[in-house]
Order: C-alpha cells, then structure tokens, then sequence
C-alpha cells in the first residue's frame, strides 16, 4: 500500500525556539504544499510567515466587512462604439477597510475563495447589483447589469433558482442581467459549466466570457457555450494599434466572434486610438477609464443620456 502524505518543516532556531512556535511554523510552511497535486513538502521562510499573516488577517476582517457595510460596489460603464451611449455596466466589488483603507479585489477575491467566503459575497453582490438596476430603472434608466461569477459558485445546483428570485424581488426581466465568467472559470469543468451556462441563457440571462484569450480556451467547447458576448482582455488592448502581435490577437478574435455570432467588448480602452482602431476592427463595446473608471451607483444616472463619442 502507497501512503501519500504533504509535509511542511520548520526549521530550529530560525523558525521558532519552542515547540509551539515551530508546530505554527510549519503549518505555515504546510499550505502550499496542500495545493499541489501529490505528495509534496515545503519549508518555511519569513516571506511565507508574513504572507499567510496577512491572508489570515485579511480572512478575519473580510468575514465582518459583510455585516459591517464596508463592501461596495462601483460599476463601470460600457459603451456602444458606434452610438457613443452607455448601454450596459460592469459590477465591480470594492472593500474599504475602516483602518487599511481600500483593499484590491485582486488580494482579497482569493483568499474569499479559500476560505469559503465567496458565495456570500456573490449572493450579496447579486442582491446589490440588481437593486441598484431597479432603481435606476425606476428613474428611466435602462442599463443591463453585468456581475461576475466564481467557479464556486458555478458549482452550486441552485444557482438559477437563486439568481430567479433575486430578479424577481427587483421586478427585473432576465434580460436586464449579464452573467460573467472567466475563460478559465468556463473551461475548467466543462460539462457541468456547460450545463449551468446553457440553464442561463435558456431564462434569457445573458452571458459573457471574460478575460478571453488569456485562459485554457477549448475552441471545441466554446463553440458549444451560447455566448453573447467575448470580453477581449485589457492586455491585448494595450499599445494598440503600434503593437502588431496584440493586433493580431484582437482581430483575430473580434472575427471569430463575428464567425460564432457573438458580440465583443474591448477591455481597458484608455486612449482614442485604441478606440478608433477597436472600432474600425468591428468591436462592439468598449469598457476602460477613456470613457469613465468604475463609479458608485448614484452617479450612473447623470451618465446615461450622454454621448461619450463627443467628449473623447
């Protein structure tokens, strides 16, 4: 019989002169040997104490930041590259730490992710997203909300119900509601993402795949996923038009967009160039801080019978 164990070590004196300090120490050293595939060890070193302290810290006060209204969500404005009108917005998660200040998404999502805390803040920014869609529907705004799904969440056999009765709490149509996942997210289980996906769009919520091209994409797959919309990647919009391979990239995948029936949004759009050149590409939609950085949900109102086309 094969035992298969992972092992996390500290070392005397370095990493503790008791016992107490170096069992911590090596629990420490321990979880990153627990992500990777099969027996495996790891030693301790300062830098990780120091990064599973902050992890921790971070796990601590983020599972009070929900109950302690310190979580908000901005959304960014997505716009029509031919009418120049916002037409749709991204919900964007930002945490505003009482002491720290604001803390990135990117350092927080994670650990909400290992921990377990994620569909809480799904659920919650679900529930506020759609809220904040009502009520700018009922000052004649009408905007499609677009928020983010995790793998975890992906995974949950009453999704659907659940994002049903949010928008029926809210009086919204399915219509109203952009479901978006990363590349990554879709592809990595692919059967039961499919299955999920195709649940969404068969309600008539629309879905979006995100960050594209910078995932495991599965073009076999993919053809099969009834996408609307191909969110093409901040990094590949970056030093267009000068830079000729992100140039290729980006062509190459508004078209096969175009070929799939699908439509695309240019992430990142920061410069008039970029957008002049996205533009005559064939891309549909334009996402970045040329036309507005992510804002809270009482300005997105002022911003909606405006043409962005004739203030770039």
């Amino acid at each position: 019989m094969i035992v298969e164990c992972d092992i996390g070590i500290a070392c005397y004196p370095d990493d503790g002169r008791s016992s107490e300090d170096l069992l911590s120490a090596a629990l420490v050293a321990l979880l990153p040997a627990l992500s990777e595939k099969g027996s495996t060890y790891n030693f301790h070193t300062p830098c990780l104490g120091r990064s599973a302290h902050r992890r921790l810290e971070i796990e601590t006060h983020l599972r009070r930041a929900l109950t302690q209204g310190e979580l908000f969500l901005h959304y960014q404005p997505q716009i029509d590259v031919v009418t120049g009108r916002m037409v749709s917005v991204e919900a964007l998660m930002r945490w505003q730490h009482p002491v720290w200040g604001w803390v990135s998404p990117a350092e927080f999502i994670p650990v909400a992710e290992d921990c377990g805390l994620i569909d809480s803040l799904g659920n919650w920014a679900l529930e506020t997203a759609l809220g904040d869609a009502s009520l700018w529907r009922d000052q004649g705004v009408d905007l499609r909300v677009a928020v983010n799904l995790s793998a975890i969440q992906l995974r949950d056999p009453h999704l659907l119900v659940r994002i049903r009765r949010c928008l029926d709490r809210h009086g919204l149509a399915a219509s109203a509601l952009e479901i978006e996942v990363t590349e990554s997210t879709a592809m990595r289980d692919v059967i039961d993402a499919l299955t999920h996906l195709h649940d969404f769009t068969d309600a008539g919520i629309h879905l979006a795949i995100d960050d594209f091209g910078t995932g495991y994409s599965s073009l076999a797959s993919l053809k099969n996923i009834r996408v609307g919309l191909l969110k093409l990647d901040a990094s590949f919009v970056s030093g267009l038009p000068e830079d000729a391979e992100n140039a290729a990239i980006a062509a190459a995948i508004i078209r096969m967009a175009d070929a799939l029936g699908a439509r695309t949004l240019a992430e990142g759009v920061e410069t008039r160039e970029q957008f002049d050149w996205l533009r005559a590409q064939g891309c549909h939609l334009a996402q970045g801080w040329l036309f507005a950085r992510a804002l809270p949900a009482v300005e997105i109102p002022a911003l909606f019978h405006r043409n962005f086309l004739t203030s770039l």
